[in-house]
């Protein structure tokens, strides 16, 4: 879907050593076909890398996918390091293998919504487009 006359965009990426994309290229693939503006940026990426991205790319939301375990690192740093470069209006999303234990934390560190195996497309671009703020 597209808001304010413009395409919602999404950067989405895989923080630390987790080599596994295949849920990842599916949601980037389903949220493209939902109509958002995606960037994949791949495999492996330092948090500095990703908020660097984040902001060349003037995206709406940055989404994150990790299976490895190190969410709770990785995850609010990747949202340290946007903020720090101004990125104050962006949304952060995080998806994987997270323990129910360790949502609240992420959502107190600034990831807005948290998704994990089974989450349908539809449920994800339903809370990015409900959520996402443009000019």
């Amino acid at each position: 879907m597209s808001t304010a006359n413009r395409k919602i965009r999404i950067l989405i990426a895989k923080p630390g050593l987790d080599g596994h994309d295949r849920g990842v290229k599916v949601i980037a693939r389903g949220l493209k076909d939902a109509g958002m503006e995606v960037i994949y940026l791949g495999l492996r990426l330092t948090p500095e890398q990703i908020a660097t991205a984040a902001i060349q790319e003037d995206v709406d939301v940055v989404g994150l996918s990790c299976l490895s375990g190190a969410h709770m690192v990785l995850f609010p740093k990747v949202v340290e390091l946007v903020r720090e470069k101004g990125g104050r209006d962006i949304l952060f999303i995080g998806g994987g293998i997270i323990p129910k234990k360790d949502i609240a934390r992420l959502k107190e560190s600034g990831i807005a919504y948290v998704s994990g195996p089974g989450t349908s497309i539809a449920e994800i671009s339903a809370f990015i487009e409900a959520n996402v703020t443009t000019p």
